[in-house]
């Protein structure tokens, strides 16, 4: 009797559960599961997103050094903590980017199957939505972005060579994200946070398409029986990144720069300033060499391949525990959720 009642209990918090559930919006969930994702990837790869970073940006000190030897000597200067430095804002940013970004695209996506019938149902659709919904979320949290670029690229040195750069290239000092946004602020009002936005867009427009048209035109090539592999979906996504970073790495790096530089830099050594994306892909070629447009790219294959696979698979594992149903052509008289 007593393990009837126990039964009936359980069916009856599993229903409250599943109620629970049911009453959320789609696209809440789509967010949810989309911000998840993007913190579980970001955590799970920030040590080597802080070496790129300062593989970017501090030329003279990490340039030479290699990925290995430059998380060595992170450790040395600034601990174990260390790797993680900028992680809070950069995770703070890829929540509600990593949301939008995955809401986004599932909104575009079925906006495009139902109003521009003559694209089909194929990759192309993928492409475009991804594209689109990239852009949206990088207008949305860019100042985010760029308080973690200016975070990651502190380095407390205590060596000569440290203390030397940091004489001939004066940089503010900034102890949080309120920190970055109070300085740049006052710098250059609201313009300043948007500073680099325009590489940014120029490279993750075609890199947030690339991305979701590989990995989605790699599953719909796979048989049915092998969809719901971790591994498959884990290899499609490392593809994915793999390919969609190596064409647009390039305007990352005059991101990069364009964040780090300051005013005081400019004025007092009249230092090349970058304002654009074209004018900076050519001030690192001329200044830095064109090897520079692409520092730190072997260590982002080794960051992209883990970061986009358990981004994708989180993303698909959410979508399942959530039940969050396929964006798909309405039939006649519905609409999306």
């Amino acid at each position: 009797m007593a393990s009837s009642s126990q039964g009936s209990a359980a069916v009856a918090a599993a229903r409250v559960d599943l109620c629970a559930l049911d009453v959320i919006p789609v696209f809440a969930k789509e967010m949810i599961a989309g911000g998840v994702a993007g913190a579980f990837s970001k955590t799970a790869i920030a040590p080597l997103e802080r070496v790129k970073i300062l593989l970017q940006t501090r030329t003279n000190e990490f340039g030479s050094l290699g990925v290995f030897k430059s998380l060595k000597k992170l450790r040395q200067h600034d601990g174990i903590k260390g790797f993680y430095k900028g992680n809070g804002a950069s995770v703070l940013r890829i929540v509600p980017y990593a949301a939008l970004h995955f809401m986004a695209y599932e909104r575009y996506r079925y906006w495009i199957l139902n109003n521009c019938p003559s694209l089909g149902t194929g990759p192309v659709v993928d492409l475009l939505a991804g594209s689109a919904s990239g852009g949206t979320a990088v207008l949305c949290t860019y100042p985010l972005d760029l308080a973690r670029t200016k975070l990651a690229f502190q380095v407390n040195g205590s060596d000569q060579l440290s203390r030397a750069l940091k004489r001939a290239s004066p940089q503010p000092t900034y102890g949080g994200i309120m920190s970055v946004f109070r300085g740049v602020y006052s710098e250059g009002g609201m313009q300043a946070l948007y500073r680099g936005v325009g590489p940014t867009l120029m490279g993750i427009l075609p890199y947030a398409g690339l991305k979701f048209y590989i990995y989605e035109g790699l599953k719909a090539h796979v048989p049915e029986e092998y969809k719901n592999s971790v591994t498959l979906k884990l290899s499609c996504g490392a593809a994915a990144g793999l390919f969609g970073q190596t064409l647009t790495y390039p305007l990352d790096v005059v991101r990069r720069q364009m964040q780090v530089q300051s005013q005081q830099q400019h004025e007092q050594f009249g230092a090349p300033r970058i304002t654009g994306t074209f004018q900076g892909l050519m001030v690192i070629k001329q200044t830095q060499g064109w090897r520079q447009l692409f520092a730190g790219l072997s260590l982002n294959y080794i960051k992209v391949v883990p970061s986009v696979a358990i981004g994708f698979t989180a993303y698909d594992t959410m979508k399942h525990l959530l039940k969050i149903p396929p964006r798909e052509k309405k039939s006649s008289g519905h609409g999306p959720a």
